[in-house]
């Protein structure tokens, strides 16, 4: 930090002191200037002292005006020193007229830890004060060396309690603006994190959403297109029966979508695993997908205990979509098996397929880095393996939740179209 940043620094937090104590400040000036008018009425001295008097405090309340109030709004530091040299010279004068001088003290010695920019300028100020004050009580009562010392001690004793006040005073002050400083950094510190939080909370839940879409209705709608290209041909062909068999198969993938659909905005589980087991859903997975591909799959349940855990079951259902769907898109398999079985606290699900298999250096698709996400999130993973010709193997690994205790909360019915 350079040396020239602590003034500064220095300046703006005096400025902000100034700007939220100055009303109260100014009701303190304008009671003492009217305090002191009184006071001046009430003096038995000469109408030609009372007279300066009064114009001395005009002069100090035009000098707050102009430079001290003027100095707290703008945070102009050197109309704070203008005004602070008025008032020490004002309250000389009203010492050396008599009567009320020494009552401005009160105000004196307040404004200058108010207006001052340092401690060390505030004890400046104060000496200066005192010196001129003392100076002016002197020069009144006459030169005589034991009236000068005891008016000295007495001033001493005043400017020593001003200056201990004032410095006590603007610790307390200064720990009051630290404490609330950081409590405004606390809160725009919260905010921030609060905000940060909720942009990763949108993030994540836009990706979520993504792979939901991606593992479900988008492979439905690829679905769909591809019985409806095979209808078109068996139309083309003359194969009416076939024709309105796809047309029945479409309807039922359109379905599953809109269930699928509705689970997603309802935030429901998988409408698969809404009755049955995840072999269950499993199989039906299967089935359908052999009737739209022609490829043979085979669902083997090595867990005869079944999945506990909901989350379990969703991330292993959407590993077995995603994984027929890269099978449909890019194995070019005739056969393809789908094993769920327990390794101890774990469930695996392995999707094996006979098909084209690996190429080195294969890029992962959206599909697969999204499985891989729902397995991590579910403290477990996902393994890839295969090489060309060979076909590919996925594993898919998480740990078995809490077993369901029967409930339906998640599951819903599939309401007709």
């Amino acid at each position: 930090m350079s040396a020239s940043s602590a003034p500064e620094r220095e300046v703006v937090g005096r400025h902000d002191f100034w700007l939220r104590t100055l009303r109260l400040w100014d009701l303190g000036f304008v009671a003492m200037v009217v305090l002191s008018a009184g006071a001046i009425a009430l003096d038995s001295m000469p109408t030609q002292r009372k007279v300066v008097a009064v114009a001395l405090l005009v002069l100090l309340a035009v000098a707050y005006g102009v430079l001290g109030h003027v100095a707290a709004v703008r945070g102009a530091p050197r109309r704070a020193d203008a005004y602070l040299a008025v008032l020490t010279a004002v309250s000389t004068a009203q010492v050396v007229l008599g009567g009320i001088g020494t009552v401005l003290l009160f105000l004196a010695y307040s404004q200058v830890w108010f207006f001052a920019r340092t401690r060390r300028a505030g004890v400046l100020w104060c000496a200066a004060l005192t010196v001129g004050v003392a100076a002016a009580s002197v020069w009144r009562e006459g030169a005589d060396s034991g009236v000068a010392a005891q008016i000295a001690g007495q001033f001493g004793i005043a400017l020593l309690f001003a200056v201990v006040l004032g410095l006590w005073i603007t610790h307390v002050a200064e720990q009051s603006e630290e404490r609330a400083y950081l409590l405004e950094e606390l809160r725009a510190t919260q905010d921030a994190l609060a905000a940060s939080h909720h942009a990763a909370g949108v993030v994540a839940e836009r990706e979520r959403l993504a792979g939901e879409i991606h593992d479900t209705l988008a492979q439905g709608f690829t679905s769909v297109v591809m019985l409806a290209q095979t209808a078109a041909a068996e139309l083309a062909g003359g194969h009416v029966e076939r024709v309105a068999e796809r047309l029945g198969h479409i309807e039922d993938v359109a379905r599953d979508n809109l269930a699928e659909a509705r689970a997603l905005v309802g935030a429901f589980s998988p409408p698969g695993l809404g009755d049955g087991s995840l072999a269950d859903a499993l199989r039906r997975l299967a089935q359908r997908f052999g009737v739209e591909t022609g490829v043979r799959v085979v669902v083997v349940d090595d867990a005869p205990d079944g999945v506990p855990g909901r989350e379990a079951q969703v991330v292993l259902l959407r590993a077995a979509q995603e994984s027929l769907a890269n099978v449909r898109r890019h194995a070019g398999a005739s056969h393809v098996t789908l094993r769920l079985a327990r390794a101890g606290d774990d469930v695996v699900l392995e999707v094996v397929d006979d098909g084209r298999g690996l190429t080195a250096g294969a890029a992962e698709g959206v599909g697969l880095r999204g499985m891989r996400a729902r397995a991590d999130a579910a403290g477990g993973g996902v393994d890839v393996a295969g090489s060309p010709g060979d076909g590919t193997r996925v594993r898919v690994r998480v740990p078995a939740g809490a077993p369901q205790d029967g409930t339906t909360d998640d599951a819903h019915p599939e309401e007709e179209p």
